[in-house]
C-alpha cells in the first residue's frame, strides 16, 4: 500500500524526537539545528517522513526538511490517537508514540506537507500573539472593573492597571496593522473580496487567507469546512440512540471562533445567511445549531467568492454554490 521507499514516525518534544522507520530501528535526536542535520543523513532517498501537530515543536524539523526537499507529513494527533485506541495499545512512551505515528502513516493516505511561506509565518505567528495580548486585555478590564466596585482603595494598583491597559491596546493596535500590511502585500485584492461579504470582518477575512494560503489549500468549500471542523457529525445508533447533531470540531479553533461570532453579524445583515437561520429555527432547532449552519454558510460564500474573484452579489446565486 504505501509508495514511498520507507516511512519514519516521528515524536518530537521540546528538547529531542525519537524516530522509528518501517524498515530501521528507533533512533533519537536532539531538536536542534545540528539533530535535524544528523537525522537528514540517515533518511534515505524518496523516504517520507511524518509527525504530529505539536504546535510550536514540529514546526522547525518540518520546515527543515521540506526546504531540504524530504517529503514530509504533518498529521492531526486526534487521529493518531484514535489509531492508538484502536489498536488497544497499553505501553506509551516516545518510542512507542513514533512507531505508532510510522504505522498510522503505513495504513493511511496521509496528506504531504507546503512549507509556510515567511509571510504565513509572521501572521500565524503575529495572530498567536494578538490572542495572547486580547486575552490579557480582558483580565486588565476585568481587574479594573472590580477595583472600581470596591471603590479604588489602592490608587497605585489602579494606574497600575490602567497603564497596563493602555500599553496593551497599543501593542494590539499595532499587531493589527502589521497583519494587515503584511496580507496587503500578496493578496490586496482577495481581501478586498472577502470583506464584501456580510458577516466577514476584517480579521477573519486576513485569518482565512493566512491559514489558507489565500484558499489555494483546498479544491472545495467542503474540504475547508471539514478542516476549519465546522461541519456536523450525527449521533444515531439503532432506535435507542437519537444524540444531538454537533460540529465535529476537529479543525482550525481560532478561525472556527472566528467564523462564529462573524455568524450573529451575518444573521442580521447577510440575506441569505437570515434565511438559513430562520429556517432552522422555525424547524424547532437550537439557536446554537443555527449559528454554527450560519458560520458554515459563511465560510462556504468566502470560498465561492475567493475562487470566483467576484464580489459578494447576494443576486448571483451560481456564484454562492461554487464547491
Amino acid at each position: 500500500m504505501n509508495k514511498y521507499k520507507e516511512t519514519f514516525g516521528v515524536d518530537i518534544s521540546k528538547d529531542v524526537f525519537d524516530v522509528q522507520g518501517s524498515a530501521s530501528s528507533h533512533k533519537q535526536f536532539k531538536n536542534d539545528a545540528k539533530g535535524f542535520v544528523s537525522f537528514l543523513k540517515t533518511l534515505p532517498q524518496e523516504s517520507l517522513v511524518v509527525m504530529e501537530a505539536t504546535g510550536y515543536y514540529h514546526y522547525r524539523l518540518a520546515q527543515f526538511l521540506y526546504k531540504n526537499k524530504v517529503l514530509v507529513s504533518v498529521v492531526n494527533p486526534l487521529s493518531v490517537k484514535r489509531f492508538i485506541q484502536m489498536k488497544l495499545a497499553k505501553v506509551k512512551t516516545d518510542k512507542s508514540d513514533a512507531k505508532a505515528i510510522c504505522d498510522y502513516a503505513l495504513s493511511n493516505e496521509v496528506p504531504l506537507y507546503n512549507a509556510l511561506t515567511d509571510v504565513q509565518s509572521e501572521c500565524l505567528q503575529l495572530f498567536r500573539l494578538l490572542d495572547s495580548y486580547l486575552k490579557k486585555r480582558t483580565a486588565t478590564k476585568n481587574k479594573l472593573h472590580g477595583e472600581e466596585t470596591l471603590g479604588i482603595p489602592s490608587r497605585f494598583v489602579y494606574r497600575s492597571l490602567k497603564k497596563n491597559l493602555k500599553h496593551l491596546n497599543k501593542e494590539i493596535e499595532g499587531i493589527d496593522q502589521r497583519l494587515l500590511a503584511l496580507v496587503k502585500e500578496e493578496q490586496q485584492q482577495q481581501l478586498s473580496l472577502l470583506t464584501t461579504v456580510p458577516g466577514i470582518g476584517l480579521k477573519t477575512a486576513l485569518f482565512l487567507i493566512v491559514v489558507t494560503d489565500g484558499f489555494s489549500k483546498f479544491e472545495t468549500a467542503s474540504q475547508l469546512c471539514s478542516y476549519v471542523g465546522i461541519t456536523p457529525t450525527i449521533r444515531e445508533s439503532g432506535s435507542s440512540v437519537r444524540g444531538r447533531s454537533r460540529i465535529s470540531k476537529v479543525g482550525n479553533k481560532k478561525l472556527r471562533n472566528l467564523l462564529f461570532l462573524c455568524a450573529f453579524n451575518a444573521c442580521k445583515h447577510n440575506k441569505a445567511c437570515q434565511e438559513l437561520y430562520e429556517r432552522i429555527v422555525n424547524k424547532g432547532k437550537s439557536k446554537k445549531l443555527a449559528l454554527i449552519a450560519v458560520a458554515n454558510k459563511l465560510l462556504k460564500q468566502s470560498f465561492a467568492i475567493a475562487k470566483s474573484g467576484r464580489p459578494y452579489d447576494p443576486s448571483y446565486i451560481s456564484v454562492l454554490k461554487l464547491q
